[in-house]
């Protein structure tokens, strides 16, 4: 399997079909390039990796998303948490590391974006 169908794959186990399709059907000529590099990169090789499983990567990247100040991909990443076994208690110490490490503004925020989005999921917190 080449690394971009290795990509595809498991993005869509992480994030669902319904997301992967409406972002390709959103896909153009200007950034096809972006979204294969992105494909085989973060999908193919980082999210395909076994080393850690998809629950930790689910952590580590909502924390990483929190403490870099990149909010806008937070809920996206939380609905993929229902796939890859992520449970809010797992996110909310994710974003205490976020508060201690990185800042309390942020994982405040990112704190806020999780309640909103598993609001929206309909999951009970």
């Amino acid at each position: 399997m080449s690394r971009y169908d290795e990509g595809m794959k498991v993005r869509r186990s992480v994030l669902g079909d319904a997301h992967v399709d409406r972002a390709e059907a959103a896909k153009a000529d200007f950034d096809a390039p972006f979204q294969e590099m992105i494909t085989e990169g973060a999908w193919g090789t980082l999210w395909a990796d076994d080393t850690i499983s998809k629950r930790e990567r689910s952590m580590l990247t909502l924390a990483l998303l929190a403490a870099t100040g990149n909010f806008e991909e937070i809920p996206m990443h939380i609905r993929a948490c229902a796939n890859t076994g992520a449970a809010p208690q797992d996110v909310l110490q994710a974003f205490m590391h976020v508060a201690v490490y990185a800042g309390v503004p942020k994982a405040n925020h990112a704190i806020k974006l999780a309640k909103e989005t598993y609001k929206e999921m309909g999951v009970e917190l």
